[in-house]
C-alpha cells in the first residue's frame, strides 16, 4: 500500500494527538507478538470509512519512496556547530517544549488498560506494597490514570523526567496525590546511577517507557540500561513504546534536520530516534529478558481532509532477570 500523493503535512499538534490514539484491541496472539486491532484495510475503496486501520503493510513502492527520503536527508545533515549545540544542552529544550504545550498537553492514555494490563494489577487494593516508575513523565499522561483507578493502599508511584518544567506541572495538578505519588526531575541516562528521588535500589516492580527512550543518544543507551538495571527489581517489568523505523514522523523531516543515522532534532530543539525490532533485542537484551517485541502499524486517516498517515510504532515487554 502507497501513501502515494494523498499525503500531506501535518502539523505538531496533530502530531502530539495521534501518539495518543486508542486501539480497537489489544489481545495477544500465537501469530504476533503484540495485536494491535482488527480492523484491517480489505478494500481501499473504503479507506475513508473509519479514522484508522491496522496492520497495513508496506508494499515494495512504498518501501522505496521511504528510503529516497531518507537519502535525501543525509544529504543534508545538521550543520557539526549546530549539532554540538542542540547535544550540549537538550534539557533546555524539553523545559521549551512543556512549556509552550502546558495548557494542552495532558491526553488519557486510555490505551493502556489494554496494552499494558500489569500496570493496573498493581492497583488492586489486595496488591501489596507496589512500585511504579515512569521514565519520562511528561505532563503525568501514564501516572495520573494510574493514581485515578489506584485501590492500593500500599501502591507508590513515581513519575520522573528530564525537563524541570515537566515535573513542575506534575507536581502543581490537581490529580497529584503525594499519599501515593513522587515526581522528581531525573536523567535516565545520569553517569553517576543516581536514582529518581524516592526509588531505591532493586525497588521498582514496573518501569514505563512511552515515547521517552527515542529522545536518548545512541551512545546513552548503554548507560540507560545500567540505570533501569538499578531501579528494577528481580523479575520487574519494563513496558516500552516508541517510534519505529519510517514513521511518518521520521520520513517528514527535510533537510538540515538529521542528527546521526536515524536520530533527528525537530524544529523545537528535541531529539528523537526510530528504532527497529531488532535494535530492540539488541539494545535491551544484553541485561534483560525480552519478553515481546512488535510492531504497530497504522494508517490515520482524516477523512474530511482526505489525508493519509502512516504510522509505526513498536511496542515491548522486557523483565529483569530473578537470579541476579
Amino acid at each position: 500500500m502507497s501513501a502515494g500523493k494523498e499525503t500531506k503535512t501535518i502539523d505538531l499538534a496533530e502530531q502530539v494527538s495521534l501518539l495518543e490514539i486508542t486501539p480497537v484491541g489489544g489481545s495477544d496472539s500465537p501469530q504476533r507478538p503484540y495485536e494491535f486491532g482488527q480492523r484491517v484495510l480489505t478494500d481501499e475503496d473504503k479507506v475513508w470509512d473509519h479514522n484508522a486501520w491496522d496492520h497495513v503493510e508496506w508494499g515494495e513502492e512504498q518501501r522505496l519512496e521511504a528510503e529516497e527520503k531518507l537519502v535525501k536527508q543525509k544529504e543534508a545533515p545538521v550543520k557539526e556547530f549546530d549539532k554540538k549545540l542542540y547535544m550540549g544542552n537538550p534539557a533546555k529544550y524539553w523545559d521549551q517544549f512543556y512549556r509552550h504545550n502546558e495548557a494542552n498537553f495532558f491526553k488519557d492514555r486510555k490505551w493502556l488498560k489494554v496494552e499494558f494490563p500489569q500496570l493496573y494489577e498493581l492497583t488492586r487494593a489486595d496488591a501489596g506494597k507496589r512500585t511504579i516508575l515512569e521514565v519520562g513523565c511528561g505532563a503525568g499522561n501514564t501516572l495520573f490514570p494510574v493514581l485515578e483507578t489506584n485501590e492500593n493502599p500500599l501502591l507508590k508511584a513515581v513519575g520522573a523526567d528530564f525537563s524541570s518544567k515537566a515535573v513542575q506541572i506534575v507536581r502543581e495538578s490537581p490529580k497529584f496525590d503525594p499519599k501515593h505519588a513522587v515526581a522528581s526531575v531525573w536523567d535516565l541516562a545520569n553517569t553517576d546511577g543516581a536514582l529518581p528521588e524516592g526509588v531505591e535500589e532493586n525497588e521498582c516492580d514496573i518501569i514505563v517507557m512511552i515515547f521517552v527512550f527515542s529522545a536518548l543518544s545512541p551512545d546513552q543507551w548503554a548507560q540507560a540500561m545500567n540505570n533501569l538495571n538499578k531501579a528494577l527489581k528481580p523479575g520487574g517489568l519494563i513496558l516500552f513504546r516508541d517510534y519505529g523505523r519510517y514513521d511518518l514522523t521520521q520520513l517528514r523531516f527535510k533537510g538540515g534536520r538529521l542528527l546521526d543515522e536515524n536520530f533527528y532534532i525537530r524544529g523545537d530543539g528535541t531529539r528523537v530516534y526510530f528504532f527497529t525490532e531488532e535494535e530492540l533485542h539488541e539494545i535491551f537484551g544484553g541485561k534483560f529478558d525480552v519478553l515481546k517485541v512488535g510492531t504497530d502499524r497504522r494508517l490515520m486517516v482524516n477523512r474530511q481532509r482526505k489525508i493519509k498517515m502512516y504510522r509505526i510504532w513498536l511496542q515491548a515487554s522486557f523483565q529483569k532477570p530473578l537470579d541476579v
